[in-house]
């Protein structure tokens, strides 16, 4: 039996990705699904993740920018499956521009889906799992966000910080109620999102970004979207009980100091 066998869990950002990733690790350890992404393609993932491993899932057609399209999300999974356990929220966007070039519209492309579209899915899924007593969230964040930005990033880096503020203060304010909140910190993982970050940075040769980018992390490779599912899985589990108010990070060393060989 799967770690997470009779749970239902609302994940945003699920078309592809790393939330597809977390989306195939669910439904592999045994929760039904609500799967919430602009793509309509989303449906056609749920009857694969149906078939393969047994599972129910419902897709909700969703802007988490918009506070109506996650109440609605929230709404049809209650009606489906009677209740909610989990929420990853991974909705998420990434534009490179150094901050001098950077105008207004690239401060909202950022804020409103990394930031508000988080504030928006857990203001509209907390009500009822207050009521019941007991939830998980756990809020995709990012290494920029805890710990280093490389240049270009701030736009990004500056909303995935603002998650671990937000990961933080709701961890300590829904406690009382049997709510676990967490952030995930992954590096890069090998993703859509990570393919577009190095077409931005070489478009003549982005497998060369992605390669050194591999190279310069101990573990020598990016990390798979199933395993920052692992994680999340781990996190939306009965086995994470006494974690709350984390930013976990994984992300094969990368973050690591560096240090200096001396012989000896």
């Amino acid at each position: 039996m799967g770690k997470l066998e009779g749970k239902v869990a609302l994940i945003t950002g699920a078309s592809k990705g790393i939330g597809e990733g977390i989306a195939k690790v669910y439904a592999r350890q045994g929760a039904n699904l609500i799967l919430c992404a602009r793509s309509n393609s989303t449906q056609e993932f749920c009857d694969q993740l149906e078939k393969e491993y047994g599972i129910k899932s419902i897709f909700v057609k969703t802007d988490v920018t918009k506070m109506d399209d996650c109440k609605n999300a929230v709404n049809k999974g209650i009606a489906t499956f009677g209740k909610i356990d989990i929420l990853v929220s991974n909705a998420g966007v990434c534009r490179l521009k150094n901050f001098l070039e950077t105008d207004e519209e690239d401060y909202d492309f950022h804020l409103d889906v990394n930031v508000k579209g988080a504030w928006n899915i857990c203001r509209a899924i907390l009500p009822s799992m207050v009521k019941n007593e007991n939830g998980k969230i756990v809020i995709m964040s990012s290494v920029t966000g805890y710990m280093v930005a490389d240049e270009g990033e701030v736009g990004y880096a500056t909303s995935k910080a603002a998650l671990i503020g937000l990961t933080k203060s709701l961890a300590r304010e829904f406690a009382k109620d049997g709510i676990n909140v967490n952030a995930i910190c992954p590096g890069y993982v090998d993703t859509p999102m990570a393919n577009s970050i190095a077409r931005q940075s070489d478009a003549n040769n982005p497998e060369s970004v992605k390669q050194a980018i591999a190279d310069a992390t101990p573990l020598k490779r990016l990390a798979s979207p199933e395993e920052i599912g692992d994680l999340a899985a781990f996190l939306g589990s009965d086995e994470s009980s006494y974690i709350t108010g984390t930013a976990m990070v994984i992300d094969g060393g990368s973050t690591l100091p560096e240090t200096v060989s001396v012989g000896v």
